[in-house]
């Protein structure tokens, strides 16, 4: 299974999921009162609440036909907290991190969730290439 990230907005995230020849869409949205995952457009779960809105997700879907019918289960972590070091065109920020998982390990990792995020560099150089993208 693999995953990649299609948009990353204020308030949304857009995933999308293949496996073989099926592909999936997962999608984060928030809304004022609400959080809504959805799966192919379709509702899968709510987090209801103004403040401690839950951000890990468990989703169970089945892929195939008849016979080769099988389920693949994925988790979806959801850092909402805007990166404020991301400033977004429109002055929209984005959320700080998303990670989604299945049983052999991460199929995608970005922002906050991303482990690779907290490496210290080794040196000044390597702090400015990821920090700026400049070359010294």
């Amino acid at each position: 299974m693999q995953a990649s990230l299609i948009r990353l907005a204020h308030w949304k995230i857009d995933i999308k999921l293949i496996n073989g020849e099926t592909m999936h869409l997962l999608q984060w949205r928030r809304h004022l009162t609400h959080d809504e995952v959805l799966l192919n457009g379709k509702l899968q779960q709510t987090s209801h609440g103004i403040w401690g809105r839950e951000t890990i997700y468990g989703l169970a879907f089945k892929t195939g036909e008849d016979e080769n019918m099988r389920e693949d289960r994925v988790m979806l972590v959801v850092d909402a907290s805007p990166n404020s070091m991301k400033w977004m065109g429109s002055g929209d920020m984005a959320p700080g991190g998303v990670r989604v998982e299945n049983a052999e390990g991460p199929l995608l990792a970005f922002g906050t969730l991303d482990e690779r995020a907290y490496d210290k560099p080794g040196d000044f150089n390597e702090w400015l290439k990821r920090t700026l993208g400049m070359q010294w």
